[in-house]
């Protein structure tokens, strides 16, 4: 071996830069967020927080008239349009419609969400004698089959476990709770994040992938459990980070 050869092979590479600060979130105060599903109790308290906290956004129903009518209750300058509008006028889409009408919503809109952000928090749920128990959809999750459904969107999944009666209740300042954000990209991803820290008393934290969805949405379930023992309206915070 020759005196030259007794470095490091990549002893000339750059220094890797530092990793990101996970808590760097962009700057989406000027985005225009869509509610499909926003005449409904979860969609509309989302629709409130969202315009209270500077959000220009907007509700959408397969009924224009009936998002109008939201919009007007929330003021805060939040319009109501049917869904198609909504979609096709907003940059970020909230998916907060009934699980039964989830896929045909999708399909429906699949041209008018292409390139979009959407933002799937619907969960799966059935109820019975017992109470609430998850179910499981073909695709894994809710936000499994909206990917399936919207191959040309960016489909990310969060706010699930949200109570819709906090998010409607005027007389609360902030919301305690952490949301679970899931999806492919960080980039994507770290835009929902910022989205729930617009809402004073939340955070956004990063959840894994979409694979991953099930879990979370299955959750509601027992949160619901624990809403009934106790007569509350449980949120989560996620410990350590």
């Amino acid at each position: 071996m020759t005196s030259h050869d007794t470095g490091s092979a990549d002893s000339g590479a750059a220094p890797k830069p530092p990793a990101k600060d996970p808590w760097d979130l962009p700057d989406v105060s000027g985005l225009v967020v869509g509610v499909l599903g926003g005449t409904g109790d979860q969609g509309r308290g989302l629709a409130y927080r969202l315009a209270l906290a500077g959000q220009k956004v907007i509700i959408g129903s397969r009924a224009a008239e009936r998002a109008e009518a939201a919009a007007a209750g929330i003021g805060l300058g939040v319009e109501g349009l049917d869904n198609a509008e909504c979609a096709r006028r907003s940059d970020v889409v909230i998916v907060a419609v009934p699980w039964d009408g989830h896929a045909r919503t999708l399909e429906a809109l699949r041209t008018e969400l292409a390139g979009k952000l959407v933002v799937d928090c619907v969960n799966p749920l059935g109820f019975d004698k017992k109470g609430a128990y998850a179910v499981k959809p073909e695709e894994g999750s809710a936000a499994e089959q909206a990917a399936a459904l919207l191959p040309d969107s960016r489909v990310t999944a969060a706010f699930h476990h949200l109570s819709a009666v906090l998010l409607q209740d005027t007389s609360l300042d902030e919301i305690d709770t952490d949301v679970m954000v899931l999806g492919e990209s960080r980039a994507d991803t770290d835009v929902v994040q910022a989205l729930a820290a617009r809402i004073p008393g939340m955070r956004g934290v990063f959840a894994g992938r979409l694979r991953n969805a099930h879990q979370v949405e299955s959750l509601v379930a027992n949160l619901i459990s624990v809403n009934r023992r106790y007569k509350a309206h449980a949120g989560l915070r996620v410990t350590d980070v």
